[in-house]
């Protein structure tokens, strides 16, 4: 800050960093800050993407799930080509996309800062937007089933060539297990595994 020089320092490269520790945490928290250093004192401004939550079914767990989503941060897409419950009148002020999941988020660019849920428990629309969103580079993929369900969804997605190391990717039952009981409670749960992912999650490079 006594100089006024600046430098670049993109997540690829914070491993060999001197000041790693520093910008991991920048990149994790998306927090700007002053930081004290032998060389004097400097600040790193953190410049991140939005934070996104993209939703494929709009369920009565969606609606819950969106103002929590919206009240942290997250702007909300939901996608459901079924047009009597992806309607204005469901989900107010959320964008509305009454495609096909493949098809939507084949205009959407799944980043790093881009969390996932599929919720409709129906393959053939849940599972197009698996496939689109394991491709990507979203921080959070989840969907809704019991373990049992996730298994057979598995199984399929291997039928259809999606690799075992992305499987993996997928938290699926979704939510953390916190007991939860009912559409507002499994959105809580949901909304806070996707919170721990985005804060614990290693920094690339």
């Amino acid at each position: 800050m006594s100089t006024g020089d600046v430098r670049l320092v993109r997540d690829e490269g914070v491993a060999d960093d001197p000041l790693s520790a520093t910008l991991r945490e920048a990149f994790q928290t998306g927090r700007s800050r002053t930081v004290k250093t032998p060389a004097g004192e400097l600040f790193v401004d953190a410049y991140l993407p939005p934070l996104r939550l993209v939703l494929v079914g709009a369920v009565h767990i969606a609606q819950a799930l969106v103002p929590m989503a919206s009240s942290v941060g997250y702007s909300v897409i939901v996608i459901d080509p079924r047009t009597a419950f992806a309607t204005v009148d469901r989900f107010p002020n959320v964008v509305l996309d009454t495609r096909w999941p493949d098809k939507a988020l084949a205009d959407l660019t799944l980043d790093q800062q881009t969390a996932f849920c599929a919720l409709t428990h129906d393959p053939k629309i849940d599972e197009p937007g698996l496939i689109a969103a394991l491709a990507s580079d979203a921080f959070y993929i989840g969907a809704l089933g019991s373990s049992r369900t996730h298994e057979k969804r598995c199984e399929r997605l291997r039928e259809q060539g999606v690799a075992e190391d992305r499987l993996t990717r997928i938290h699926a039952p979704i939510g953390l297990n916190i007991g939860a009981v009912g559409a507002p409670e499994i959105a809580v749960s949901i909304m806070a595994e996707i919170t721990q992912t985005l804060r614990q999650r290693e920094v690339s490079g």
